[in-house]
């Protein structure tokens, strides 16, 4: 028996296998800093899981809209009103099971096989293996390591084909926390449409930024696929809750989409979002965006010190891209033997693509200020140790 070929185009994540070794050395009792997987040191705030148990006992856990729960998509509409200025008709709304679903129903919508997406990288390693799973191709362009990673449209423009159908951008990005401003998503805006090519912005780190919030591409463009995520700033990553926001031709094919992909968004993850955008919720989350930029600042201080260069401009989520050439140009040797020698993981490039994967790795400031400075302290002894 022999499986789909597209199976061969779905590269392994190397986070997970990150994990495998930590969990296998923390099995051991070894005393290990997670640095390395994008799920900070925050549950999802109590009122959320005050109003999940309310809802295991008041509200029935069956089916529900392919669309999602009309009350939480008009709460999703109103973030949009009281954010950006910007007014989402809620039958644009789409809640999905996590934001990775999202995007996959925006490329089931949108994508032919054979087609191609444009997808600046160093980027999410997932959006390429789901371009695959929808027989389409990824165009990797990459970013100017000499110009902190941004994103030249010269480049994206020599990447275009008479197959290109799609680009996605990612504000804040993983793994380099960079923001597009308000010009910048005007910018994506017109190529996008001079190029006729769908324009993807994955949203999900919105909130997490940490000077003002950031700019959706719907305040450039009302075509915007827009995708977003209940993970990271409401810290609910295992409820599995998502939105895309489509353009309104768009509405009733996604809906049908939809309806085949997963029927409905798990029940109880609905009805405990309803309280992510209660006023206290929403500032006990603004506070730890507060928390999460008191780490960036001290990191930014302290890697140059030890030697490590970071290569964006990290003004939201909660990464850091760092050069480690001066060290090694193997960067998945580099974590493997950090991680075993210190006990600090850290994710290697080559999970993120783009023009030096070899040389750089990812550091998520998931932790409190005093593990970071642990971490800092044996980076620093072991960086030593490979000069």
């Amino acid at each position: 028996m022999t499986l789909a070929e597209r199976t061969a185009d779905i590269t392994p994540f190397y986070v997970i296998q990150v994990l495998k070794q930590v969990d296998t050395m923390e099995r051991a009792g070894h005393d290990v800093i997670r640095l390395f997987v994008g799920e900070p040191d925050f549950s999802a705030p109590k009122a959320i899981l005050d109003r999940a148990k309310i809802a295991l006992d008041e509200q029935p856990q069956g089916y529900l809209s392919s669309t999602g729960l009309p009350e939480l998509k008009a709460k999703i509409a109103d973030r949009y009103q009281r954010w950006h200025g910007v007014p989402v008709p809620t039958e644009r709304i789409i809640v999905t099971p996590g934001g990775s679903t999202a995007l996959q129903l925006a490329f089931l919508a949108t994508l032919n096989a054979g087609d191609d997406i444009l997808l600046p990288e160093p980027g999410y390693p997932c959006n390429a293996n789901l371009a695959a799973m929808v027989n389409a191709r990824p165009v990797r362009v990459n970013l100017d390591p000499q110009q902190q990673m941004t994103l030249d449209i010269t480049a994206l423009k020599a990447a275009v084909t008479e197959r290109s159908r799609a680009l996605l951008i990612a504000s804040p990005s993983n793994p380099l926390g960079s923001v597009q401003s308000l010009d910048d998503w005007q910018a994506l805006a017109d190529f996008s449409s001079t190029q006729q090519l769908h324009l993807f912005a994955d949203e999900i780190y919105h909130g997490l930024t940490f000077e003002g919030l950031a700019p959706t591409a719907l305040q450039a463009t009302q075509d915007a696929w827009v995708i977003q995520s209940f993970s990271k700033f409401y810290g609910m990553t295992g409820w599995r809750l998502g939105w895309l926001i489509c353009p309104e031709y768009a509405i009733d094919a996604c809906e049908r989409i939809a309806q085949n992909l997963y029927l409905s968004s798990t029940a109880i993850s609905q009805y405990a979002a309803l309280a992510a955008f209660e006023p206290e919720v929403e500032a006990e989350c603004f506070a730890r965006r507060d928390e999460l930029k008191a780490r960036r600042d001290y990191l930014l201080t302290a890697l140059p010190e030890i030697g490590l260069q970071v290569m964006a401009s990290p003004d939201g989520a909660f990464y850091l891209y760092v050069d480690v050439s001066p060290y090694s140009q193997d960067a998945l040797t580099f974590c493997e033997q950090c991680l075993a020698q210190t006990g600090v993981a850290l994710t290697p490039g080559i999970d993120f693509g783009g023009p030096c994967p070899n040389t750089s790795v990812r550091l998520a400031y998931t932790v409190e200020v005093g593990r970071l400075k642990e971490a800092v302290g044996r980076l620093a002894v072991f960086l030593q140790s490979v000069q």
